[in-house]
């Protein structure tokens, strides 16, 4: 059997170049709990729950791109309240929407648009 990619990851994977490595995996982890090292040279690997982000400096080679990303977690309002206190811009309060989850958006210091999502049923 041909292994296509690495044991354990998606097939797809969301990607941050950011000129800022070590600031955005430190918010990664002071707002959600993220998991993973930085490793200059290389993308580095963050967990989110279930979930892989990988962030780099793009090596000089690229420019800064941001994301829009939507992540669940245990509590919108509490991750919400880290965000501000990291530095984020408030985009959206938490609220709940029709769909069942309750929301929030901010705009992290490097361009990254995140809403931040509890979901509590219809």
């Amino acid at each position: 059997m041909t292994h296509f990619k690495p044991a354990g990851w998606p097939s797809v994977i969301p990607r941050i170049v950011t000129r800022d490595l070590t600031g955005l995996a430190g918010f990664l982890r002071d707002v959600f709990g993220a998991e993973g090292e930085v490793r200059p040279g290389a993308p580095t690997e963050m967990r989110i729950g279930d979930s892989i982000i990988l962030i780099s400096d793009g090596g000089g080679a690229r420019e800064a791109m941001p994301a829009f990303l939507y992540v669940y977690v245990q509590s919108a309002d509490e991750a919400y309240r880290r965000a501000i206190a990291a530095g984020a811009e408030s985009i959206e309060a938490p609220a709940d929407t029709p769909y069942g989850d309750r929301r929030a958006m901010v705009r992290d210091a490097w361009a990254n648009v995140w809403q931040i999502a509890t979901y509590r049923g219809n």
